[in-house]
């Protein structure tokens, strides 16, 4: 769930929850005080039928005439007068059930209460001499109890309606709040090793926005300054040193050739020192080529490629290097459509990273069978290369990709450590990946994992 949805649904809560709150308010207080007036009807309506059943006399007329002229009959209006004993209560509430706190309302000298959905009670206690006797008025309140319903179900609508828009203005509150955030991440995935001179644009403002736009922007300025020093310092040092190198394995080279056959001993130190110079020359033309695979401020010239020729391009490569090398190409997974092995990347960089994985799998393996596959996918063209070499040690796999880094069972075979690091960045350069299987003494299966060209 992405935040702003998360905040759109938390908005719809919160809003959900005060609308609620506030229907229940009124809805209480509604309940309360709608009823009020006819409570107060029928309280009268109880006091006067008092006057005229409980204590008759001179004024019984007049209350009477009173109780004609200005109190209308309400709908259903029924009065009921017994005396205050336990046999005539009961008998009442056999007839019409009230609660027992209406009763004990009663008893205490105040005027009762009650409501059943749309029936309405009042009663009160009264005493002639030694008698006690209960007044009970019930009638219906149509107009108010309508106007209550009402109210109910104007209120239930009015929250479901309340909530989808709030869900909306939520929706369109969240999305104008995070729309510069938006822009933020889409202007930062277009940044990578490749154009880390491109920057974020400028957020006008004091706010958290602004202070990402600027924090990032500085880290940006870090991680360009990183990748330059580098880089320059690599490719820097390769260059400079290489120059002495091949003065050193010139001037050992005339030196044996001046030498000749009258001093053994001296010839062997001159053959060791041209050996180590040309050694140290490969370890500094593989770091120069590690350098340049990573950034280099600038996009390499790409072109399109066809991954099956590239494949023979290799073979040949390592039948000059390795002779004795034991290829074996397998293009049988290949679809008829020649088009889906094309592959968009430099083509150089592509057929060294390629050729030094191959290389690998023929020196590790003695120069046993080497399966050189090509198939597709949907997504992917897939080059395998399954050597029956020694393998790597599990606990050392996860390391083979580190520059210099050299398992423990190749210390027989010839190596800088920087063929397989090499390989990884320039199949990174090409958004692609490497995946390994591996059993020592067993062989290893490297899988290349390029994407096809659209």
């Amino acid at each position: 769930m992405t935040l702003n949805t998360r905040i759109t649904f938390l908005f719809a809560i919160l809003s959900a929850t005060i609308i609620s709150l506030l229907s229940g308010f009124v809805w209480y207080f509604a309940n309360e005080f709608a009823f009020e007036d006819f409570y107060k009807r029928l309280e009268a309506r109880v006091n006067i039928t008092a006057k005229i059943k409980v204590y008759p006399g001179e004024n019984t007329a007049e209350f009477k005439e009173v109780r004609q002229k200005y109190l209308e009959r309400l709908p259903k209006e029924d009065e009921q007068v017994f005396v205050a004993d336990k046999a005539s209560k009961m008998a009442f509430d056999k007839k019409v059930h009230l609660p027992y706190s209406f009763y004990k309302t009663i008893e205490s000298g105040q005027m009762a209460r009650y409501r059943n959905e749309n029936v309405f009670y009042a009663g009160k206690y009264f005493k002639n001499g030694l008698n006690g006797y209960i007044v009970i008025i019930s009638a219906k309140d149509p107009y108010g109890y309508r106007e209550l319903k009402d109210l109910q179900k104007i209120l239930i609508a009015g929250f479901f309606l309340s909530i989808a828009l709030s869900y909306f203005v939520g929706r369109k509150f969240s999305e104008f709040t995070f729309r510069p955030i938006r822009v933020l991440i889409k202007k930062a995935k277009g940044i990578s090793a490749e154009n880390l001179h491109q920057r974020l644009n400028n957020v006008k403002g004091n706010d958290e926005i602004a202070e990402i736009s600027q924090t990032f922007n500085e880290m940006l300025d870090r991680l360009e300054t990183a990748f330059e020093t580098q880089n320059n310092f690599i490719s820097n040092a390769s260059h400079e040193l290489r120059t002495p190198l091949t003065i050193i394995s010139g001037e050992a080279e005339l030196a044996i050739f001046r030498a000749g056959s009258h001093d053994p001993d001296l010839q062997k130190s001159l053959h060791t020192i041209q050996n180590e110079a040309e050694r140290l020359e490969n370890i500094l033309t593989s770091l120069l080529g590690l350098a340049q695979s990573g950034f280099d401020g600038q996009k390499q010239r790409w072109e399109n490629i066809r991954v099956d020729e590239l494949i023979w391009d290799v073979k040949a490569s390592i039948d000059l290097i390795n002779p004795e090398n034991q290829i074996r190409i397998d293009f049988s997974g290949l679809p008829e459509n020649s088009e889906s092995i094309n592959l968009n990347g430099n083509l150089n960089l592509i057929k060294l990273a390629v050729t030094n994985i191959v290389n690998n799998a023929c020196k590790y393996s003695d120069n046993r069978v080497v399966d050189l596959g090509l198939s597709v996918t949907q997504h992917n063209i897939v080059i395998s290369v399954k050597d029956q070499g020694i393998g790597i040690p599990e606990d050392e796999l996860q390391h083979v990709f580190e520059p210099f880094f050299r398992a423990s069972n190749t210390t027989r075979y010839n190596g800088y450590g920087v063929g397989l690091p090499l390989s990884l960045n320039i199949i990174r350069l090409h958004k692609g990946s490497i995946a390994i299987k591996t059993v020592q003494e067993s062989g290893t299966e490297m899988n290349i994992l390029l994407p096809r060209s659209r």
